[in-house]
Formats: structure tokens, sequence, C-alpha cells
């Protein structure tokens, strides 16, 4: 079982930046693949970004590329997602997620465990 915790969100302006964590509990962290989902409101819960247990591979989506980085501490147990040049557009509830690999952890099918989520609402 691994449970995982969010951190980080907030407002901010458009431009700005923000930077969320994810902590995980247990001691099989550096097992999971680890990612990030957002909805907004009226929206489908939407892939973000994914990482391998190593770090050395990343997927992200289209729309956050070049502006959101993902990385991951393993000493740490945390996930971390580093969002710059914020656009209202990237309003939403962030969740942390964990599953087998960066590639299946694109789809929701492939989330083993989800965190409860952050809010991050950018203002225009």
């Amino acid at each position: 079982q691994v449970q995982l915790v969010e951190s980080g969100g907030g407002l901010v302006q458009a431009g700005g930046s923000r930077r969320l964590s994810c902590a995980a509990s247990g001691r099989t962290f550096s097992s999971y693949a680890m990612g990030w989902f957002r909805q907004a409101p009226g929206k489908e819960r939407e892939f973000v970004a994914t990482i391998s247990t190593s770090g050395g591979i990343t997927y992200y989506a289209d729309s956050v590329k070049g502006r959101f980085t993902i990385s991951r501490d393993n000493a740490k147990n945390t996930v971390y997602l580093q969002m710059n040049s914020l656009k209202p557009e990237d309003t939403a509830v962030y969740y942390c997620v964990a599953g087998s690999g960066p590639t299946t952890l694109r789809v929701r099918g492939g989330v083993n465990y989800w965190g409860q989520g952050t809010q991050v609402t950018v203002s225009s």
C-alpha cells in the first residue's frame, strides 16, 4: 500500500511559478513510477506528467511541455512538479499518482494509487 500526500497548491498569478510536492509513505517508493494528473472544473481528469523509477524517463502532456518539470527524490520518497509560466487554463486540482511504469501511468487505468489532490488556481 502506498499513500500519497500532495502539497504546494494555492493561488498564483498568470506567468508565475509554483512547485507541487508529493510525499509517499512506504519503503517501496523507488519501485513505482510516479506522475501527476489534473482535473479542471467541468472537465475530465487528464494526464500531466510521469517519471520512471530512476527518473531517467519522463513524459509530458503537450499542454505543459516546456513549462512543467517533473522530478523525484527517492531518498526523500518525494516527487515534484515544477510549474512555470502558469496560465489560467492550468487552474485545476492536481493529483499525485503511482503505478508500474511511466508509459502506462499516462492513462487512468494505469494508476495504482491516487493522492487526495491539491488545488492550483491561476489568476489572469
